[in-house]
């Protein structure tokens, strides 16, 4: 048998690197959600705890969503899963709550330099800035009576829970990378009023998939931003905050991302609730998606 002098040293290089050679050199770059955090699921690996992380690949990029509720148990779910922390392209924050924040301790003891997406929001944790106009003035006061002795910068920095951190804050819709969408939004729920989150919002050949965090302004707020990238939502994932739902506006909402949204594929999560978890298996049939911790579910 004879071969070509091309054909020999691919086989030389195949050879070489332990026959992995084509296989590698093909391989395109995943495009999936692994669930890292999350109160159920069926990983023994993975610990249970409420909260929410998803580790999403797309396009290239290398993107974390959240960080849990504790940062041991964060850290302990990103090893489970083969996740390395410091290739990250950036991470996205999507509200100030502790069980998605937490883990920003571990994130950032092992890559202090990543750059962070998170709320902008007055006085917020992420760090904040105000015009020193935010404050009335009493010139008549003496100056040991007066804030900065009566001579305040024209804009006051405020401190953040993770100094050093890379934080970018966000109060609009903003493309952080081709396809790759931060939609911004209020939540007007009693008990958030005046909360900021973020939702991630990513292009796919089928129309666009969106990852929640706590859907604090509402799941279907979200959707309808979404919409306004690209008309057709694909897929949904994360927490839609209908833990304590009625039956009846479960089914109101389910039948409106569905039939009038039209969203093709739902992977609920997190503080979405058990009821909810029922009512979108039972209306998306082979539609609905299980996304407990340690799922990984491929994107178009």
């Amino acid at each position: 048998m004879t071969y070509r002098n091309g054909s020999m040293a691919a086989l030389a290089l195949a050879l070489l690197l332990g026959g992995h050679a084509w296989h590698f050199d093909q391989r395109k770059p995943a495009n999936r959600i692994t669930i890292l955090y999350d109160a159920f699921g069926t990983s023994p690996r993975m610990k249970k705890d409420w909260g929410f992380s998803a580790f999403i690949e797309h396009r290239g990029k290398r993107i974390l969503f959240d960080t849990g509720n504790n940062p041991s148990s964060f850290a302990q779910n990103v090893k489970a899963a083969g996740v390395d922390l410091r290739k990250l392209d950036f991470v996205i924050v999507s509200h100030r709550h502790l069980d998605h924040t937490a883990g920003l301790n571990h994130l950032l003891s092992v890559n202090p330099t990543v750059r962070i997406y998170a709320p902008r929001e007055s006085f917020g944790v992420f760090g904040s800035a105000l015009p020193n106009q935010f404050y009335r003035k009493q010139d008549s006061l003496p100056r040991e009576m007066r804030y900065y002795d009566g001579q305040p910068a024209d804009t006051l920095e405020f401190g953040t829970a993770w100094p050093g951190a890379r934080f970018v804050l966000v109060d609009s819709a903003v493309e952080v990378a081709p396809g790759v969408h931060v939609i911004s939004l209020i939540s007007e729920a009693t008990g958030t009023k005046e909360l900021r989150e973020l939702s991630l919002a990513l292009e796919t050949p089928q129309g666009m998939v969106v990852v929640a965090g706590c859907s604090h302004p509402g799941i279907e707020a979200i959707v309808q931003a979404a919409t306004v990238i690209d008309e057709h939502v694909h897929m949904l994932f994360g927490g839609f905050h209908l833990p304590a739902a009625t039956d009846d506006a479960i089914a109101r909402i389910a039948s409106s991302l569905h039939d009038t949204y039209k969203v093709d594929r739902v992977a609920p999560g997190h503080c979405t609730g058990e009821p909810a978890f029922y009512q979108f298996k039972k209306t998306w049939k082979e539609g609905y998606v299980y996304a407990g911790v340690g799922s990984v579910i491929d994107l178009p």
